[in-house]
């Protein structure tokens, strides 16, 4: 049951910020860690992320993870699931969310980022075998991804609902 809640709130997630998220942009800490500028794909035009009304961004290889890491404690402290919306990055704080597109089909899942990775070089970010199910490269095993930060307003449907006695 609660399996099956989290992955259609992270299915209704995926598809309500689809355009809700181009509006927001990075908070001013995740700015600031990022120094270089990024290369839009669309145009090929340089953008500085350093700017409050612009949108913090990565473009790379992703890879997943699954049932050999299964249960495995996280960097977070949390046991490893293969069937959540999860992925490891190896610089953005634990707990951060993250909308990864897939640019070959069109894809987009948001992730909870509650582990470090990948360890392979080139590669930006592991996702669990469930989310690369989601964006549609289980079989291909890599994939070329953006990756979008999320602020924590954006992820309010995420919270818990207060129980009532």
């Amino acid at each position: 049951m609660r399996r099956r809640l989290a992955e259609g709130l992270a299915v209704l997630l995926s598809v309500a910020s689809l355009g809700a998220g181009a509006a927001s942009g990075p908070s001013s800490l995740e700015a600031a860690k990022v120094t270089q500028p990024l290369v839009n794909q669309t145009s090929g035009h340089k953008r500085k992320t350093n700017s409050p009304k612009s949108k913090a961004y990565q473009v790379g290889t992703a890879s997943w993870y699954g049932e050999y890491f299964q249960g495995k404690t996280t960097a977070s402290g949390e046991p490893f699931d293969m069937r959540d919306f999860t992925a490891a990055h190896p610089s953005l704080p634990l707990g951060s969310f993250v909308k990864v597109t897939n640019l070959r089909n069109g894809k987009a899942v948001v992730v909870r980022v509650n582990d470090r990775g990948p360890v392979v070089d080139g590669r930006i970010i592991d996702v669990s075998y469930n989310a690369a199910r989601a964006l549609g490269f289980k079989e291909r095993g890599v994939q070329k991804v953006r990756l979008d930060l999320y602020q924590p307003t954006d992820m309010a449907l995420l919270q818990p609902v207060a129980k009532l006695n």
